[in-house]
């Protein structure tokens, strides 16, 4: 029995054919794929497509990418470019060679990663994380500063020696991350973590040193940038040199173009510091002299102004001693006066001696008597109510008699209190009554027409 088949029990492909079902299978095999190469070969005829070759260290492909594709490029392919292409596995039949056909191409590694900083930029720009108002105030002088970098790297020697010269007194805590790689985010977001949950610094700075946009990628972490815009811990970024910026550097509350500028905006100059704390104890000690002479100039003044309760009524007891001692001369005088007249009229009596003579005389000195005695009371009476007038008039300005019709003197400071506008709460009174002295603190003070309720 003979096993071998005879063409005619076999189906006979044309080439063509074969190419069609091989074409077929292909694409029905492979949907839309991603392939990451490099360009070469790159071929433009006058139709305007492209045909090129995709290639890695180990193998190679055809690639054609269609006019009506390749006018869509943001870029411009070259021979040794890394590209990462959207494609359909095909083969081209009339070679019966195997290729791609290419929808659409973008630039590999750093191209890609640009387009996705600025996507991931834009969409937490939309989401307010970079905000201006979100951002939370440096201290002015750290009790500690954290750094967040590489433990061996030149970031971190730079940012100790500038504390080091600028403010040796503010310790520093390191947080050691990666700052570089797949584990750079995770390390970075730990210490950043680890520092706010100690709370034992005051300023963090995340720092590392320039590099390409790859190898600052670990700082374009979208989560990395939101624990950075969270962080209770006031966050200096100072990653890569002043050209370069990460989302870590927009999101922190300030951004240093480099990890020595961070230093320097981290800690006050203590030097400066104390060249301009001298100028300041000085324009303090000018001022506070000054407002001591003044106010001791004003109380001088204010000193003399007032009279003390006391000298005014030795002034009053003063005037009214000196009234009685003219009301006494007035009275000594006058009754001088009358034992003159009465001693001339004895006198006349005595020269013409006649009983009748001196019988008139003596009815005409009892006339004069009686005459005299009432002038005479009548002028004590109103010398003793002026007297009594002037004492009244004398007790009614006396503070004393005001601190008896239920008025009090207020003093703050040992000075007359006219105005509520002087005092403050927490001011000490002293009161004098009429009977002694009370001392108070102010607990409220309201202005006249409020409601004292």
């Amino acid at each position: 029995m003979n096993d071998a088949s005879t063409p005619t029990q076999q189906r006979i492909y044309s080439v063509s054919h074969l190419n069609l079902e091989a074409q077929g299978l292909l694409e029905g095999g492979f949907p839309l794929i991603w392939v990451e190469a490099e360009l070469s070969n790159l071929a433009r005829p006058a139709s305007g497509h492209l045909y090129l070759t995709l290639k890695d260290d180990r193998a190679e492909v055809k690639a054609a990418m269609f006019r009506n594709r390749n006018r869509l490029l943001r870029f411009e392919p070259r021979n040794g470019m890394q590209v990462l292409v959207r494609a359909r596995v095909t083969l081209y039949i009339p070679r019966g060679s195997f290729q791609l056909v290419i929808e659409h191409m973008e630039e590999a590694g750093e191209g890609r990663l640009r387009r996705e900083f600025e996507a991931l930029r834009a969409k937490l720009q939309q989401e307010g994380l970079f905000a201006t108002e979100r951002k939370k105030p440096l201290p002015a002088m750290p009790r500690q500063i954290g750094v967040i970098t590489s433990a061996s790297g030149a970031a971190i020697r730079d940012i100790l020696q500038v504390l080091a010269r600028r403010c040796p007194q503010v310790p520093v805590l390191i947080y050691p991350a990666a700052v570089q790689g797949r584990e750079a985010p995770a390390q970075l977001r730990a210490a950043l973590t680890l520092a706010n949950a100690r709370d034992d610094c005051d300023l963090l700075i995340l720092a590392r040193g320039g590099g390409s946009l790859e190898d600052l990628q670990a700082f374009n972490d979208e989560q990395l940038v939101r624990d950075v815009a969270a962080s209770r811990i006031p966050v200096i970024s100072a990653v890569g040199h002043e050209s370069d910026i990460s989302l870590a550097d927009l999101a922190a509350d300030l951004r240093a173009p480099t990890p020595s500028a961070a230093a320097e905006q981290a800690a006050p100059d203590t030097g400066l510091l104390a060249e301009r704390l001298a100028v300041a104890r000085r324009r303090l000690a000018r001022r506070m002299d000054q407002a001591l002479a003044e106010n001791r100039q004003r109380l001088e003044t204010l000193t003399r102004r007032l009279v003390h309760p006391e000298r005014a009524l030795q002034q009053y007891a003063q005037r009214l001693d000196e009234l009685a001692a003219r009301l006494q001369r007035q009275w000594t005088h006058q009754m001088r006066m009358h034992r003159q007249h009465l001693g001339q009229l004895e006198r006349r009596l005595v020269a013409r001696n006649p009983a009748a003579l001196l019988a008139t005389h003596r009815r005409h000195l009892q006339g004069l008597e009686k005459r005299l005695a009432p002038p005479v009371r009548r002028q004590l009476a109103e010398h003793r109510r002026s007297l009594h007038q002037l004492g009244q008039r004398l007790h009614t300005a006396s503070p004393l008699a005001t601190l008896e019709r239920g008025y009090s003197i207020t003093l703050a400071d040992d000075a007359v209190v006219t105005s509520v506008e002087r005092l403050e709460p927490g001011t000490l009174l002293r009161t004098r009554l009429a009977d002694g002295e009370l001392e108070s603190r102010v607990t409220q003070v309201l202005p006249a027409g409020e409601d004292n309720d």
